[in-house]
């Protein structure tokens, strides 16, 4: 029987997520080497219902796994999905978290359902694969990561882009000392259409008053966010408002500094991070801007610079530069587009005899990158490491690292302010931090 979810029962449970103190380790079931895991996936609009997919071909391909439950608060969405992979379907997320049977959770909801389903996940043993971005908050990325480390359990942040090998390759090179000392990372993330992004189309007759596959329940949807009337255009174009979202930032420099995190020698938190941007094109309802610039200052002595806008679709490079060599990842610019190779180019001036013995004094070289599916490769590292506890690609530690630069940008554009990082009780301040 499908439940409707009572709006107050969740944001009481949500609320007791984030209370302080020990946490014993979640019991989930163990997992033979050969065993079907279970999969629920939570939030099936148009990437959930993706990766619900990919995740029944992967297990259809290999028997991994088997999708067997769906949660979504629109009943349109849950009953197409549930019918397509013929499994239980409910307007309730706690009915697939309080199910036994089920070994992991895929979390595709609204930002700012991420944490809060995924912290209840993980309180009941499940492993999680959390759709980026980790999280809407600074808060909540370290709430996760302690929980994680308390419950041992996998959490897998999907972003799918840091399973392709180019990031891998170039953290190697820079490891071995290809560009030197690391000076500056760069980065974009364009797109354009006449549409404006984030305007996805609207179910005009769904709403909470909408009868049968109509219904959607609105307080769920909301959670803890700030209590308002039904908004169509807040529910099926979330990414438009700060209640829910960080616009660019959260939903497409993700997948920037995620990669970047990865190609440094470990991931890093910044000292100083500062944005600016604005709407200057799409001048409708939204409250995100169109085009954002992030710049970020890290500890070690090295700079992240990010522009992107929804206007226009001309990238940059993404590259790494050091003081006697440039690592080039995505010579398009694209860090989502597969990749064959990435590009060394060594600063001639000033490199020694020991680094051309080493790396060669070409102008470029060009390293060889296997490509391939970036998604399955990230769902099936998810999975593996269910079943021999590893940390999988993109873990809660290198995702914790990379919210706080992306939100920490968002907070200063709001803010209109520089932000700096307190390492040491970890959390956004107003003041540089003497080391």
């Amino acid at each position: 029987m499908v439940k409707t979810a009572v709006a107050a029962g969740a944001l009481g449970a949500a609320k007791g997520l984030f209370a302080k103190g020990a946490r014993a380790a979640a019991t989930g079931r163990v997992l033979g080497a050969n065993d079907m895991i279970n999969v629920g996936v939570i939030g099936v609009g148009g990437r959930g219902s993706y990766l619900a997919g990919q995740f029944s071909r992967i297990g259809e391909d290999t028997g991994k796994c088997k999708v067997v439950a769906v949660a979504d608060v629109y009943e349109k969405r849950k009953k197409e999905a549930a019918d397509r992979h013929k499994c239980d379907g409910y307007l309730d997320y706690r009915e697939i978290i309080n199910r036994s049977d089920i070994d992991a959770v895929v979390v595709a909801t609204p930002d700012h359902w991420h944490a809060p389903i995924a912290l209840e996940a993980l309180d009941h043993g499940k492993d999680v694969y959390l759709e980026k971005p980790m999280c809407h908050t600074v808060e909540e990325a370290r709430h996760l990561s302690q929980t994680v480390r308390e419950t041992k359990r996998v959490l897998q942040v999907g972003s799918q882009t840091t399973s392709a090998l180019q990031w891998h390759v170039a953290k190697k090179y820079i490891a071995d000392g290809a560009i030197g000392k690391m000076i500056m990372s760069q980065g974009s993330y364009h797109r354009n259409s006449k549409e404006g992004e984030w305007n996805w189309p609207i179910d005009k007759d769904a709403g909470p008053d909408g009868k049968g596959e109509n219904y959607i329940d609105w307080k769920m949807w909301l959670g803890k966010a700030p209590k308002r009337p039904y908004d169509a255009d807040r529910f099926f174009r979330f990414r438009k408002y700060w209640d829910y979202s960080g616009g660019i930032a959260t939903d497409l420099f993700f997948h920037v500094v995620a990669p970047l995190n990865i190609c440094w020698s470990e991931p890093q938190f910044p000292s100083r991070v500062t944005a600016s941007g604005g709407i200057y094109v799409f001048k409708d309802e939204r409250e995100v801007p169109d085009t954002f610039h992030l710049m970020a200052e890290f500890p070690a002595g090295h700079s992240l610079v990010l522009s992107s806008t929804m206007a226009n679709s001309q990238h940059i490079p993404g590259l790494i530069r050091g003081h006697e060599g440039t690592i080039i990842m995505v010579d398009h610019g694209m860090f989502e587009a597969p990749t064959d190779h990435i590009t060394l180019r060594p600063e001639r001036r000033v490199i020694d005899d020991a680094y051309k013995a080493k790396f060669g004094d070409d102008v470029e070289t060009k390293i060889p990158v296997e490509k391939k599916s970036d998604i399955v490769a990230h769902i099936t590292n998810f999975l593996d490491c269910m079943h021999t506890r590893e940390k999988p690609t993109l873990d809660v530690d290198t995702g914790f690292h990379a919210q706080v630069t992306i939100s920490m940008a968002v907070q200063s554009y709001r803010e209109g302010r520089v932000l700096y990082w307190d390492d040491k009780n970890q959390k956004v301040v107003n003041k540089a931090v003497k080391a």
